[in-house]
């Protein structure tokens, strides 16, 4: 699941391929979503690569290949237009018992959410787990925490806080539009979000670009 901007730049760059068999420059995608500077591009592809959806080629300039389109994308971009993102769905049976918690989405270890509210299903949490009250589970896209144990389609559990510690996995929000499942490692006034997969860069942010939305408690694995 992608931000609208996400999929308005990857719709984009996947257009300016076809016509001039090049991805355009950071500037063209700057003015092409209306950003006021080249730094949100940057988040957005790093976003995008995260997901799987582009891929950066080495030692060549504007050097970006799409790998996949999302699944209701058109042969034409978007309109232009902020729009609110909401969760996709999760493809889980509803769980039975007091003991039950709520599945809130998709994240990606490596979904961007506007806000973690609706609920899409229900899962039991292990049994060690004693206090459910303000937790929810999200069910994780990506490979960028794999050495961390966390593995694509796992669903983690999670406790509401806007508080972690250096070391805690949490679900940080970036500048109110992009959240993501990573270690948090605070270094001096800068917040460091580090992913447990060497092919992932750690991403590097001021405090007030940050908000913890939940820490890491638990993890629930499908064996189909």
């Amino acid at each position: 699941m992608l931000t609208a901007k996400q999929r308005e730049l990857l719709l984009f760059i996947h257009e300016k391929i076809k016509e001039t068999g090049v991805s355009p420059s950071f500037d063209e995608m700057k003015d092409a979503l209306n950003l006021a500077s080249k730094s949100g591009i940057h988040r957005l592809i790093t976003a995008l690569e995260e997901r799987g959806f582009i891929r950066r080629l080495a030692h060549r300039a504007r050097a970006l290949e799409v790998l996949k389109l999302p699944e209701s994308a058109t042969a034409t971009a978007p309109p232009r237009g902020r729009q609110a993102f909401r969760p996709s769905l999760v493809g889980r049976p509803a769980a039975d018992g007091k003991r039950s918690i709520p599945v809130l989405g998709r994240i990606a270890a490596g979904v961007p959410i506007e806000a973690i509210e609706n609920e899409t299903g229900r899962v039991t949490p292990p049994d060690d787990v004693d206090d459910i009250e303000d937790c929810f589970a999200l069910q994780v896209r990506g490979d960028s925490m794999i050495n961390a144990g966390i593995l694509e389609d796992d669903l983690v559990i999670l406790k509401r806080t806007d508080t972690a510690s250096t070391g805690d996995i949490v679900v940080a929000l970036i500048d109110e539009e992009e959240a993501t499942l990573k270690r948090l490692r605070k270094k001096g006034a800068s917040v460091a979000l580090e992913a447990a997969n060497p092919e992932y860069e750690t991403r590097i942010f001021g405090p007030d670009r940050v908000r913890i939305q939940g820490k890491l408690i638990a993890l629930v694995r499908r064996y189909d």
